[in-house]
């Protein structure tokens, strides 16, 4: 049992490793484009927002797996006397047919990149005005005003939510097992319905806990390394 539950533990921590390495990164864009003045690209940032924020993680999860597949066959059925090589269409299914775990990954980032892109741009915000003036003034190019002075006064202020969501990741590294992904959680349920003992899920949950505490540690050291810029 303990050995199934460790392998399920792997694989949460597979799937919040790479949401992180993906979503950090991916939101700082989507944070800019959010405060863009091209109304296209705010509208689409919007929109995606709206969507990432508005609809249950679950669904997406479910969407993201099963769309593509639904997608795939109605364009073969449809247009593959029109779209020819065969070739193509062998790519295409490659692409579009990925495994539970890709989607999983794919949904994990989209969905925390938005909340993360909400993060950063309250962060990018809160700088006053006059810090931008000021480093035009300088002749600072805006990469350089965001890379050298902005940024990380807004990393030392979003360390205390991004805390809180990344801690929500753990926790919602479960929701992998909708589309059959042998999380954590999954393989403590499968141990419970074995033993017919709730004690897998007690161990699950000091797993959790454990992950959990190391996220908070980390953080908060982070946040007091920081402190200088208080």
């Amino acid at each position: 049992m303990l050995e199934l539950m460790l392998q399920g533990a792997l694989v949460s921590l597979k799937v919040f490793t790479l949401t992180i390495i993906f979503a950090v990164p991916l939101a700082l864009p989507i944070a800019l484009g959010k405060t863009s003045k091209h109304l296209i690209l705010r509208s689409a940032v919007n929109l995606y927002l709206l969507v990432m924020r508005g609809t249950p993680l679950i669904l997406q999860l479910i969407f993201i797996y099963f769309a593509p597949k639904y997608l795939y066959a109605f364009l073969y059925s449809n247009f593959s006397h029109i779209l020819t090589p065969d070739s193509f269409w062998a790519a295409a299914k490659f692409i579009l047919s990925y495994d539970r775990f890709t989607a999983v990954i794919i949904a994990f980032t989209l969905n925390y990149a938005a909340y993360f892109a909400e993060i950063y741009r309250g962060g990018i915000q809160s700088i006053p005005k006059g810090q931008f003036e000021a480093a035009k003034a300088l002749g600072f190019t805006k990469t350089r005003t965001y890379t050298s002075i902005i940024l990380p006064q807004v990393v030392k202020r979003v360390i205390p939510a991004m805390g809180n969501e990344v801690i929500t990741l753990v926790k919602d590294t479960a929701l992998a097992q909708v589309i059959g992904v042998a999380e954590l959680f999954h393989a403590a349920q499968n141990a419970a319905s074995r033993e017919f003992s709730t004690m897998p899920i007690f161990i699950a949950g000091i797993f959790y806990f454990v992950m959990n505490y190391l996220t908070a540690f980390a953080f908060a050291a982070a946040e007091k390394k920081l402190s200088y810029y208080s």
